[in-house]
């Protein structure tokens, strides 16, 4: 009997270390933050200490882009490897109203999508989903625990996450009822009658950020001995501007700066870019919680930890991109295919596997972590993606594949379409309306702000743009965001 268990043990012993042979994977996803907007990455007025150490340790990307400019679909594209012309969803679908009796979300993934979720726990890992969903509520086909996530905390439907103080937040397909009144945050001001108590009013006392942080740390702890793929989409900066007061005094007194009231959406705000830079710390201080954390369980050589954003900095809310050079000088903001609109920071560190330091200029885009991770788990993926792997260029290692280009495709705001092709960049708008809306063309090595039109200078270019699009433009499943065929065009 005792050599019988000194066999169990030693096969017992190497489990666990073929487990902790495989990486755990923890990806950082920050909403609406622009490129701009780490002190890495050029920003001077905001402070962001860990995700600026943790460049330094890693590497960090400088033409690195989400799948398009706004959220939901952002997070569908990134999930499941698919360009803005072949993904299942393509704008933010709305479902459902803003109260919590009307709580419906948005547009499900459907039955058959095959996620990173999926692509993990093939390779027998232990998946979480940690913050903001925004692709299905429980008893639908998008239900995170449906799509590859053995484990979900947070907002499930995006509307509801406009509030940071929420009643309640989603934890496997049940309501966690927060220490929360209800809070409707786009209720505007009277300039002329607000007080300090009806700013007041929009504050509650559990912080959802707070919750999803100590729902990640937990799970990391829960999981430290298996493989586990942790995705971590933290609704910071997007608005409304609510954070902790100690992170408002943190800057309180070093902008010159007037109330918010609500004028442009989501809940005012007595100090508004005081609280916009807050939040960013408050974000940066919990990516540093969750490295401390790993290097506290021993855990820091075999784990890999991402880090980027769903699309750029936003144009409402009481949000001031040009007060902080939130883009750095690129055009657009989100809801926009210029550059400032979707270009994102995206920084990665594995210690002892990513050298560090590294400053890297590979065009690269969010739909490339599918067949990045596919590389990493050595784990065949069973559907057509449209990326490629980077991890020959995450690990300093040659033989990195190359994009001819990226192609991105966007229904709403008139309907939108880009392609970067090297230094080349092409977009077209209103196309809606004008199928026929004419390319614009960019240089972005002399003109990274695309403000010199080149289309008539190079109409070889402008060819073959037209053949890309036609590539890979599929017909979406609803007729809304068909913008480009006019034979199934919404009237």
């Amino acid at each position: 009997m005792k050599k019988i268990s000194w066999i169990a043990l030693l096969i017992s012993c190497c489990a666990v270390v073929a487990a902790q042979q495989r990486p755990n994977v923890i990806y950082i996803y920050a909403d609406d933050l622009g490129y701009g907007e780490l002190g890495c990455y050029g920003q001077q007025k905001i402070k962001t200490p860990n995700l600026d150490k943790m460049a330094g340790e890693g590497i960090r990307f400088t033409r690195h882009y989400s799948g398009t400019p706004v959220c939901a679909p952002a997070r569908c594209m990134l999930l499941t490897g698919k360009n803005g012309g072949h993904s299942y969803i393509r704008g933010n679908y709305e479902l459902g109203g803003f109260p919590d009796s009307l709580e419906g979300g948005q547009m499900p993934l459907p039955e058959g999508s095959f996620t990173l979720g999926h692509l993990f726990k093939k390779a027998g890992y232990t998946t979480g989903a940690i913050g903001k969903w925004g692709l299905g509520m429980p008893q639908t086909t998008g239900d995170p625990q449906r799509q590859g996530f053995d484990y979900f905390y947070g907002y499930l439907d995006q509307k509801q996450a406009h509030n940071y103080y929420p009643s309640h937040l989603w934890e496997n397909g049940k309501w966690d009822t927060l220490d929360n009144p209800y809070i409707n945050v786009h209720i505007p001001l009277n300039p002329a009658t607000a007080t300090d108590a009806d700013f007041e009013k929009y504050i509650g006392k559990t912080y959802a950020i707070d919750k999803m942080t100590e729902k990640a740390l937990a799970f990391i702890k829960k999981n430290k001995d298996r493989p586990f793929f942790l995705y971590l989409p933290y609704t910071i900066p997007h608005a409304s501007l609510q954070v902790p007061q100690q992170y408002i005094n943190l800057y309180k007194g070093q902008f010159d700066e007037k109330p918010y009231y609500g004028q442009n959406g989501y809940a005012p705000a007595k100090y508004p870019l005081s609280a916009y830079a807050g939040m960013i710390t408050c974000l940066d201080d919990q990516v540093g919680l969750v490295l401390k954390t790993i290097k506290s369980l021993g855990l820091d050589g075999n784990t890999i930890i991402l880090f980027s954003s769903d699309n750029g900095t936003t144009f409402n809310g009481g949000v001031n991109a040009r007060f902080f050079n939130s883009e750095q000088g690129l055009r657009g903001l989100k809801m926009d295919v210029y550059e400032g609109g979707f270009r994102e920071p995206f920084i990665a560190r594995w210690p002892g596997h990513i050298p560090a330091g590294r400053i890297s200029d590979l065009l690269s885009v969010q739909y490339d972590m599918m067949p990045t991770f596919s590389a990493l788990l050595a784990q065949p993926i069973p559907v057509v993606t449209d990326g490629i792997s980077i991890l020959p260029e995450l690990l300093g290692k040659s033989g990195q594949q190359q994009h001819k280009y990226l192609y991105f495709e966007y229904p709403e705001k008139g309907g939108q379409v880009a392609i970067r092709m090297g230094k080349w960049k092409g977009v077209r708008t209103g196309v809606e309306a004008n199928r026929k809306a004419p390319w614009q063309l960019y240089d972005l090595e002399k003109d990274r702000s695309e403000q010199n039109n080149l289309a008539a200078n190079y109409p070889e270019i402008i060819k073959e743009f037209d053949v890309i699009e036609k590539r890979e433009h599929n017909h979406p499943h609803i007729r809304d965001w068909e913008f480009i065929d006019p034979k199934i065009m919404k009237k």
